[in-house]
């Protein structure tokens, strides 16, 4: 009886919210606000471990930027940039494998941002499918291709990751503890995620 009256204590002191929400919607970004600001954030190491995700998203929205010069028509300012087009596409992989950019594809990525074509289709990203941090990581290659390059807080908040199973993060606010629910890598598969609306106290939806 105590155990069962200490459970039942425990569940009134917890509030679930579920966070329900169209992809990149900010669920997840969200996820990370509350760790931060009521979990005691990001220690080193958790920061390095963002580090692969980081340098996958500035490739990922320069390649991007790449692929949508053709459908735009669009060319680049300098045809030299064609051939470090090629280079882009030839490096990346093996850069997204180990989780860093060598100094020659820092040099490849630079002068193709930089190309005023390739900014002009920047511009034009409504027009083709490109994540909001593209130029906060494209702005600032050098600092993310550093061998010793640890994530910020502010760079941990804008990376983008599709999220995958049920994601929970619990925290604590003024003796009552809230856990988290982001089931967005699973909602094609219902039967999965529909039991995560049990006991639900509140529901966070992301537009």
């Amino acid at each position: 009886d105590r155990h069962l009256r200490s459970e039942s204590q425990r569940q009134r002191r917890e509030i679930k919210l579920l966070l329900l929400g169209t992809s990149n919607s900010g669920k997840s970004t969200i996820v990370k606000q509350m760790k931060i600001i009521h979990s005691g954030g990001f220690n080193l190491e958790a920061c390095k471990e963002y580090k692969p995700l980081i340098i996958y998203n500035a490739i990922d929205s320069l390649t991007r930027i790449i692929r949508a010069l053709a459908a735009l028509k669009i060319d680049f300012h300098n045809p030299d940039r064609a051939y470090d087009a090629v280079q882009l596409f030839a490096l990346t992989g093996p850069a997204e494998s180990k989780g860093e950019i060598t100094p020659e594809l820092l040099g490849v990525m630079r002068r193709l941002w930089a190309d005023p074509g390739a900014q002009a289709c920047f511009g034009r990203s409504s027009e083709y499918h490109l994540e909001d941090n593209a130029a906060y990581y494209l702005n600032d290659l050098e600092r993310i291709a550093a061998p010793d390059y640890i994530p910020t807080v502010e760079d941990i908040l804008r990376s983008r990751d599709m999220t995958t199973g049920i994601v929970e993060n619990k925290f604590t606010f003024k003796e009552l503890t809230f856990k988290m629910v982001d089931v967005g890598g699973q909602r094609s598969e219902r039967k999965k995620w529909i039991h995560c609306f049990e006991g639900v106290t509140a529901i966070i939806f992301c537009v």
